[in-house]
């Protein structure tokens, strides 16, 4: 997990105290001593805190869960595993689990990592020039390819296995799109918006034969969850983090998030992801616009359920433009 502090928290809003860390640390480390509890960057809806500790242990991310949602801890521990036994090593290693049925914080299901040392890009990539932005968009798509070289039996909802798997890309993308369409159309959105962005589907949803292999796909590889080190003077990716959103699906869905998310117009990352990614599916434009879509509408849709309205007007114009994107 990465070494960034949330400048806004405060020791009070850390969710627990220096016993429990240690309680939770001794079950891993027996003779480990905590100097220091922080809260760390990110953890929205999953608190997530650095443990560091009197050598030589060294320093640990501990992510909490609430109650209904510790089956997340439990799929961020299948796939953190199935992505270093298949050889993609930048990420946490995960120490232990635990949490049930204690009181007080360790009441909570919670996830003990190793820390990657290093700084989210999203912090760092105003000072960067062009020439290093894209050498390290080059490296973000080689991680992505080697990722995509996992496959999948089913497309769908990771959790420890797949979740209501479907046997093709197009049964999966046209339950997605009906879903959150739906989800778009209950939270309040634009009736008219709907109707093109359904046209749009409609047009483009012969492109979703196109993908006949699911793959393991991080569905959150955005600038946020990219950690930075230095090395021999210049910045490198130490690792990625956060994998609480990952499926089963087209590999190109990655692409398009990290294009909506991350890239946004910049033709010097897209070309350096690309570039690091390697060769694309004659398709790849058509199909990437079209999970850019997707990726666009069930951001809006996430922000009006959680209350955070006011990002809802560009993410609106966003879809309204990308649903005449023919």
């Amino acid at each position: 997990m990465s070494a960034g502090t949330d400048a806004d928290a405060d020791v009070e809003s850390i969710p627990l105290s220096h016993r429990e860390a240690e309680t939770i640390l001794r079950r891993i480390h027996p003779a480990a001593s905590v100097a220091e509890v922080v809260v760390r960057t990110g953890g929205r809806s999953s608190p997530v805190v650095e443990v560091r500790c009197a050598p030589p242990v060294e320093p640990v991310v501990i992510k909490f869960y609430d109650g209904d949602s510790r089956w997340k801890r439990d799929k961020e521990v299948h796939v953190y595993r199935l992505l270093r036994e298949r050889g993609v090593r930048c990420v946490p290693v995960v120490l232990g689990s635990g949490g049930e049925g204690a009181e007080g914080a360790l009441g909570r299901g919670h996830l003990v990592m190793s820390r990657l040392d290093g700084q989210p890009l999203s912090e760092v990539v105003g000072e960067l020039g062009a020439s290093a932005v894209a050498g390290i968009y080059e490296e973000m798509g080689a991680l992505l390819a080697r990722m995509h070289r996992i496959p999948q039996e089913a497309y769908g909802y990771l959790t420890t296995g797949i979740l209501d798997p479907c046997a093709t890309n197009a049964q999966y993308m046209q339950r997605q799109f009906e879903m959150k369409m739906r989800e778009f159309a209950d939270l309040g959105g634009d009736p008219n918006l709907r109707k093109a962005m359904e046209a749009r589907v409609r047009d483009g949803a012969g492109l979703f034969d196109n993908c006949t292999r699911p793959v393991l796909c991080h569905n959150d590889f955005h600038e946020g969850n990219v950690l930075l080190h230095e090395v021999a003077g210049r910045r490198r990716i130490a690792g990625f983090i956060d994998v609480e959103n990952a499926i089963a699906a087209d590999p190109l869905m990655d692409l398009a998030k990290t294009d909506y998310y991350s890239i946004r117009g910049n033709r010097n990352k897209q070309d350096a992801l690309h570039r690091g990614y390697g060769p694309l599916p004659a398709d790849a434009t058509e199909r990437i616009s079209l999970y850019r879509l997707y990726q666009a509408l069930e951001l809006w849709d996430w922000f009006a359920l959680t209350g955070e309205t006011a990002a809802l007007p560009g993410i609106a114009e966003d879809l309204a433009k990308m649903a005449i994107d023919l």
